[in-house]
């Protein structure tokens, strides 16, 4: 997927910025498509500060869009049943510092899927205003990691190679504790 999309920012460079803008939108929106092709692809165009930049702005431009589509369509779910979950509540009713806080502190877990925290921020209480500064700054330090991560096994630096490594042995656990979950 990388090689496409670099092949079409080469292919339409005058607007190779917006182009990838509109794929971090539809990432967004869609909640559960991973980013990391597309941050690769933005360091392997336009250099690691700014493609790290654009992601940034990518995913800003796309957590907004995204909170309003799911505010504007998703709202009176948060009265349903299946939300009524204390802690979910919690979260819905959350309003100025306290949902200030847990967004930004749930944007800085890499493991939370960003799609899951903007739905939830967009049909509770929180503000646009706040979830933007909140979300933005979360974000922020997990993109440098991701775009470090990935710039390093791109250009295969020995700091590539421990992150392929690591990534690998986790791979490799995790599918072990599942065969030996179905087994037992």
């Amino acid at each position: 997927m990388e090689e496409k999309l670099v092949t079409l920012f080469h292919t339409y460079e005058s607007v190779a910025y917006l182009i990838s803008i509109a794929i971090n939108i539809v990432i967004s929106i869609l909640g559960v498509v991973p980013s990391v092709f597309l941050t690769a692809a933005n360091l392997a165009v336009f250099g690691f500060w700014q493609g790290t930049f654009l992601s940034f702005i990518g995913e800003a431009v796309g957590a907004i869009v995204s909170f309003l589509l799911y505010r504007k369509g998703f709202r009176k779910l948060s009265e349903t049943k299946w939300l009524s979950d204390p802690k979910v509540k919690r979260l819905l009713a959350a309003e100025g510092t306290e949902a200030f806080s847990l967004v930004l502190s749930l944007r800085l877990l890499p493991f939370v899927p960003s799609g899951l925290v903007t739905f939830v921020a967009a049909i509770g209480r929180m503000s646009l205003l706040l979830f933007l500064v909140a979300s933005s700054l979360g974000k922020l330090p997990a993109l440098l990691l991701e775009a470090y991560s990935v710039y390093q096994v791109m250009n295969w630096t020995w700091q590539g190679e421990v992150i392929l490594a690591l990534i690998s042995a986790f791979l490799l656990m995790f599918t072990w504790k599942r065969i030996a979950q179905k087994k037992g």
